[in-house]
């Protein structure tokens, strides 16, 4: 008896993990898998190990592809998502006009789909997590970089080449750190991952104290944004100043996103987001006194709840949506 296809995949594509899901019809997780990228070794390396992926989490519940509706694939960095070509991502070496969908589709069946990585994270976190029932809300994901989708009037905004919501590259001041894309003093070079462990760097080579030199042995290197929430935790003047600073730029960051977009709902997911309330009391205090009140007051910001499954289960959502707008 011929079954019709009621699964789809979604997989997240990260620097350092690849996160797959094989989902049911209403993208309940079936079975899931991280595996490790090698961004190094290129991308046909890349785009083999995905394959290899697909087939093995088919394999395992005894599906062939015309069980599967479709697949969604969330690619970091620059996209054509129409087109299915990635432009350019910038932690993976060699990673330039990769027609990712065309690779992919060879030896599969059923339609495949691409998106920006922080996109899908919003399609999982709209449908499925923190978002869900709302209609204006962006998603701000904090890691090694700062990244952003939105959401206005229940439609996910593109715009001319698919980059709305380079919130990452939004200058804060006039000449600050060098950024890659070219520009300097970008929001994402101070609130990520990197940007908070340079800031915590520079205080301390500027002669600030604190227990971090300690738990390090004086190796700046080692040290990690975690870390640095440890010693807030610890009341260590020097992480509770960095993290202040972070949510003070943060806040400034968000304020003039609540002005332009006007969300009901911001939330911060990625990483860093683990820092919760130590970062985002003062983002909140932040908003408060430096955006419309109108537009702050009705504007709550949240921690994501899907967590790092967020990727996988929206990119599946996301294939659902375009399968289902192309009827």
């Amino acid at each position: 008896m011929h079954q019709a296809p009621n699964y789809f995949l979604g997989i997240d594509l990260g620097g350092t993990h690849i996160k797959s899901a094989l989902l049911d019809i209403n993208l309940n997780v079936i079975t899931e898998r991280s595996d490790p990228t090698n961004a190094s070794k290129g991308p046909d390396h890349v785009l083999r190990t995905m394959k290899s992926i697909v087939r093995k989490m088919m394999q395992s519940q005894g599906l062939k592809d015309e069980h599967v509706a479709g697949m969604g694939l969330g690619i970091p960095g620059l996209l054509d998502p129409k087109e299915g070509l990635s432009i350019f991502s910038p932690n993976f070496p060699g990673w330039e006009n990769i027609h990712v969908v065309r690779e992919m589709s060879k030896n599969l069946s059923f339609p495949v789909f691409i998106d920006n990585d922080v996109r899908v994270n919003l399609y999982g976190e709209w449908h499925y997590g923190a978002g869900k029932g709302r209609k204006n809300l962006v998603l701000i994901t904090i890691g090694t970089g700062l990244g952003s989708g939105v959401v206005v009037d229940g439609k996910v905004l593109y715009g001319t080449t698919s980059s709305v919501g380079e919130i990452g590259h939004m200058n804060m001041y006039r000449a600050g750190r060098p950024c890659r894309c070219g520009s300097s003093g970008c929001l994402g070079r101070y609130v990520s991952a990197i940007g908070m462990v340079r800031t915590c760097v520079e205080k301390l080579e500027s002669g600030a104290g604190s227990v971090l030199q300690t738990w390090v042995n004086g190796d700046y290197k080692a040290i990690t944004a975690k870390l640095i929430s440890d010693a807030y935790d610890l009341e260590d003047p020097l992480a509770i100043e960095v993290m202040h600073e972070t949510g003070t730029l943060l806040g400034f960051g968000l304020s003039n996103v609540i002005n332009l977009f006007n969300p009901e709902l911001i939330i911060i997911g990625g990483g860093v987001s683990a820092a919760g309330d130590r970062l985002l009391n003062t983002v909140r205090e932040t908003i408060r006194q430096h955006t419309l009140q109108l537009s702050s007051g009705a504007c709550s910001v949240v921690t994501a709840h899907l967590g790092g499954r967020a990727g996988m289960i929206g990119a599946a959502a996301y294939a659902k949506e375009r399968l289902e707008s192309a009827r």
